[in-house]
């Protein structure tokens, strides 16, 4: 591992930091077979309603059934994983909350008091807490992933975020904790989430680098910043745009100079969720973010993509077009930690439903339109 005040490390040539691993998961995703297609949307269509009258449901039901290959797609174990980290930059003053209240909501969700925790219980959804770089220890806990690469990243409007050995450990880690919890029992379904203080900066520098929109534009209140905040959080954003000179299409170097651990690990488990033909939903901006650097890495992801809900952080919105999704649920949200997601995966599987359950004109004697 680098030492920690290497700041120098660039990317040149990702090959010369690949693992097998990394280049094992990324060359595993395929696009979704197109095969089913027309049977698919031709048994939402003849489902006992109006055609198209069940909307973006039909819609999640066609693509549930294209990623299992199958045309009664089934959801028997939702996961969500919740990735927690620091952010060095912080120390500029970009956020409502000081850092410590990560590790305080992380202990929070061990003592199942968080907003997601009551959605997970709600929606019977596993829920496990991976530990990518928060400071400070915890004790061990059943729903808590130990996977600490370090104490928060550095402070990106100074310097690279992290190394990109770092990044990519952050990326592999990702997919390791989808892979292992997949080889208890087969994931049908993953939702992202994560929690961080600082952590809309470096998704928003992010969204900002890839998708070309200005922080001005883009930045949001995140924790609740008063005017004054907003336009000093976007300053922030902007001088790191123009210190670091991104590459747009690097995902991995992009990662490395204003991400964070958390936004790491989240891309790895997408990337790995694909590779094995499981649905992934994303949450709000942050994850969006991961989104995105996981797109860059390999666009065949996005068949796999669902967009839980459409967040008050206006970031969100210009990297949903960046890989041509859309929001499901647009319930004025701006929380994170999955949230959003949790929702969405209860809707999936609704849609999944319908198209097992529901019957069809022909087998319940209904005479269709004319």
């Amino acid at each position: 591992m680098p030492a920690e005040n290497d700041t120098s490390l660039k990317i040149n040539k990702a090959s010369e930091y690949d693992t097998n691993l990394y280049t094992t998961i990324i060359g595993a995703i395929n696009p979704v077979s197109k095969d089913l297609v027309v049977s698919a949307q031709h048994k939402i269509d003849n489902k006992t309603k109006p055609l198209g009258s069940l909307g973006t449901l039909e819609k999640l039901g066609v693509q549930a059934a294209l990623i299992q290959n199958n045309l009664n797609p089934d959801i028997k174990r939702k996961l969500m994983l919740t990735f927690g980290a620091d952010h060095g930059v912080t120390a500029e003053g970009i956020s409502a909350y000081p850092s410590e209240v990560t590790y305080q909501m992380v202990v929070n969700f061990f003592h199942g008091g968080a907003a997601i925790n009551v959605f997970c219980r709600a929606y019977d959804i596993d829920f496990r807490v991976v530990d990518m770089g928060v400071k400070g220890e915890f004790e061990d806990q059943p729903m808590l992933i130990k996977r600490k690469i370090g104490e928060g990243t550095r402070n990106f409007a100074l310097q690279p975020a992290m190394t990109l050995l770092e990044a990519q450990q952050a990326i592999e880690t990702g997919m390791e904790v989808f892979l292992c919890e997949n080889s208890k029992n087969r994931v049908d379904i993953l939702g992202l989430g994560e929690i961080g203080i600082g952590n809309t900066t470096s998704a928003t520098a992010i969204i900002c680098a890839v998708a070309g929109v200005s922080p001005g534009e883009a930045t949001g209140r995140g924790t609740g910043l008063d005017d004054k905040g907003l336009k000093h959080k976007a300053d922030v954003i902007q001088r790191a745009l123009d210190f670091h000179q991104l590459n747009s299409k690097d995902g991995l170097e992009i990662l490395s100079l204003v991400g964070g651990f958390e936004i790491g690990g989240i891309a790895g488990a997408i990337l790995a969720a694909a590779s094995k033909k499981t649905i992934v939903v994303l949450d709000g901006v942050i994850s969006t973010s991961a989104g995105l650097i996981a797109y860059l890495i390999n666009p065949d992801i996005k068949d796999y993509l669902v967009s839980g809900h459409k967040s008050v952080e206006v970031a969100q919105k210009s990297a949903l077009e960046y890989m041509q999704l859309d929001p499901v649920l647009d319930l004025d949200m701006r929380l994170g930690e999955g949230t959003g997601a949790a929702i969405t995966i209860n809707i999936v599987e609704t849609a999944c439903k319908i198209m097992r359950e529901m019957a069809s004109f022909d087998e319940a004697g209904v005479s269709k339109e004319k």
